[in-house]
């Protein structure tokens, strides 16, 4: 039976990370689950338009992108995929036959906290060197994952992030100490934003490119079923220190904790 991911924050957070060792936790996924349908069009394009340096695409990627156009119907390489998509998509594939994959091309309207430039060209293991624990625990299962994706299949994952606003475009500019300083255990169901990334991976069959997509997906913390909010409390209590301190969740998660207890002890009354 395929796992579904959905394409809500809500659908999404049963099949992200709980918290502890990293995993990839990746699922088989049918075409039809592949990208979200009608996606907000006008959105993509404002984004895009608004933020030129989105569009990162490198010589090796042109062949790679116009294969993708032409799979999902449209024009203009990966650039014209993307925004007639509500995912971001990026192009990965290796310098030789046994070489590390590296970001060919990066088409990304609604980052969350990267600039496409700053990874251009490089490899896995140095895309994720602020992840705490990828090198030692994933590195070695995604190259092989990567190495043995054929064409024709299809999987998915998920992640979430709390965010300090509701923006699709989400870049922080100043330290979590800042940008978390309005929350308290009162507001926090309005000033703090669950950030769901649905990232799917498949191989392009002519170009042998992989294609690795993120859609984004925001929703308030007040707005989460309970056990999706309480989820979330446990996930920030049980992740490594590392990354809590690389999350910035010391600014945040009392406050998201003492709103999920408010929650609940009112649920019980």
């Amino acid at each position: 039976m395929i796992a579904r991911l959905g394409f809500s924050v809500e659908e999404l957070l049963p099949r992200a990370r709980g918290g502890g060792a990293l995993k990839m936790g990746l699922v088989a996924l049918g075409e039809d689950e592949w990208l979200q349908p009608a996606p907000d069009l006008a959105a993509r394009r404002a984004a895009f338009d608004a933020h030129p340096g989105s569009v990162q695409i490198t010589p090796r990627a042109v062949a790679a992108g116009d294969e993708l156009a032409a799979m999902l119907g449209t024009r203009g390489g990966l650039e014209g995929a993307a925004r007639h998509a509500h995912e971001d998509m990026c192009l990965l594939a290796p310098d030789s036959d046994d070489g590390p994959y590296r970001l060919i091309g990066a088409v990304v309207a609604w980052p969350t906290d990267w600039h496409p430039a700053d990874k251009l060209g490089l490899p896995l293991v140095a895309m994720h060197a602020p992840i705490h624990g990828y090198e030692e625990q994933l590195a070695t299962g995604v190259d092989h994952f990567m190495a043995r994706l054929k064409p024709g299949r299809i999987f998915g994952r998920c992640n979430w992030f709390v965010a300090p606003v509701p923006d699709m475009r989400w870049i922080d500019t100043a330290p979590p100490s800042e940008t978390f300083a309005h929350v308290t255990p009162r507001n926090a169901g309005e000033t703090l934003f669950v950030r769901c990334e649905r990232q799917t991976l498949r191989r392009l069959p002519e170009s042998g490119a992989i294609l690795f997509t993120i859609g984004v997906y925001v929703a308030s913390l007040g707005s989460l079923s309970i056990d999706n909010a309480a989820r979330m409390a446990q996930s920030l209590a049980t992740i490594p220190p590392e990354e809590a301190e690389r999350r910035g969740a010391r600014w945040f998660a009392p406050q998201l904790a003492a709103h999920v207890a408010a929650r609940m002890d009112g649920a019980k009354g």
